[in-house]
């Protein structure tokens, strides 16, 4: 694949990864993870222990975080599984970057609707901003990756940076949120016009009065009959 990430070799990852352990604060919040589940379905634990681990080595990294196969060991030993059984996990998952990425992980939607919408224009406000799929800015700051449905099909197109949704885009909206990024602000996540989450563009069309209020419309509906 011409947009595979480049994953260091396996020296450099386990002279650098290889002692990794959980710092202070995710020791505790593992020991609260694994007390949701019952003893003996600690492999349950899988997904959220290699979302912990992989924010941690963002934190360390100063990037989004990913996840090297000595972390991946390391979770394997904390719930007490083989390492292929936490390994297929993250292989399945795509939340799972399996190789370095840059501080912010830009993932374009190019599914139908997005691409009915104008992901293309989105996918060239990143190309001319310098972003190349699979690859890593050379400041560290973006990784480009092209991914499929993100689930907000009625705002496309959108994007997802790191935990953050940006939708409704075009080109200089796109453009506009990673300069804001690159600048170190924090741009307004969710749709980027004028609309109440996935409501029609310009506001509610209908029970508008549920928009600031929990309103209770029975009365108003019985006295229409």
């Amino acid at each position: 694949m011409a947009d595979a990430p480049h994953i260091p070799d396996e020296a450099e990852t386990r002279a650098r990864w290889g002692s990794f352990a959980w710092n202070e604060k995710n020791a505790e919040k593992a020991r609260e993870i694994l007390s949701r589940y019952p003893a003996g379905r600690e492999q349950s634990a899988s997904i959220p222990f290699l979302d912990l681990a992989q924010r941690q080595v963002g934190e360390e990294t100063n990037t989004r975080g990913w996840l090297p196969v000595p972390v991946i060991e390391f979770v394997a030993r904390e719930i007490g599984v083989a390492y292929i059984r936490v390994f297929e996990v993250a292989t399945f998952y795509t939340m799972f970057n399996l190789a370095p990425v840059g501080r912010y992980h830009v993932q374009v939607c190019g599914t139908t609707p997005c691409m009915l919408r104008g992901s293309d224009d989105v996918l060239a406000a990143c190309k001319n901003r310098g972003l190349a799929k699979g690859k890593t800015t050379p400041d560290g700051l973006f990784t480009l990756t092209e991914v499929e449905c993100l689930g907000t099909c009625a705002n496309a197109p959108m994007v997802q940076i790191n935990d953050d949704n940006f939708e409704d885009l075009d080109y200089d909206k796109t453009v506009a949120i990673l300069d804001a990024l690159a600048r170190g602000e924090t741009p307004k996540p969710g749709p980027q016009i004028e609309r109440q989450a996935s409501a029609p563009e310009g506001g509610p069309t209908s029970l508008q009065a549920m928009v600031t209020e929990n309103h209770d419309y029975r009365g108003e509906w019985g006295s229409a009959a």
